[in-house]
């Protein structure tokens, strides 16, 4: 059965969260890396899902230099996200984040 590889991507994220992606069936993020765009500030970055009703962060006050980036699955790791799940990301710095998002799209039913 053929997988379906998604990405998803925000750039100059900043105070306000945005949305990187909201599932639509089990999906399976499989990667996410957040680099700092500012010329000069330390960005403390959160990544989090919300499943309608909590905020489940898989990294909190994280910081990133300028210039610098987290990779925050890798190794080999991956997690499962259901559907309605909500991906996102907040920067302590204003447009200070890009985050690139991949997902296996659908992956049971």
């Amino acid at each position: 059965m053929a997988q379906n590889f998604r990405r998803y991507i925000a750039r100059n994220t900043g105070t306000s969260p945005a949305i990187l992606f909201t599932a639509d069936s089990y999906d399976t993020v499989i990667g996410i890396r957040c680099a700092n765009v500012h010329a000069s500030s330390t960005a403390n970055v959160d990544v989090y899902i919300n499943d309608g009703s909590n905020d489940y962060y898989l990294i909190k006050n994280a910081p990133i230099p300028a210039g610098g980036s987290l990779e925050l699955v890798d190794g080999g790791a991956k997690f499962v996200v259901d559907t309605g799940d909500i991906l996102k990301v907040v920067s302590s710095v204003a447009s200070s984040i890009d985050t690139w998002v991949s997902v296996v799209d659908a992956i049971s039913t």
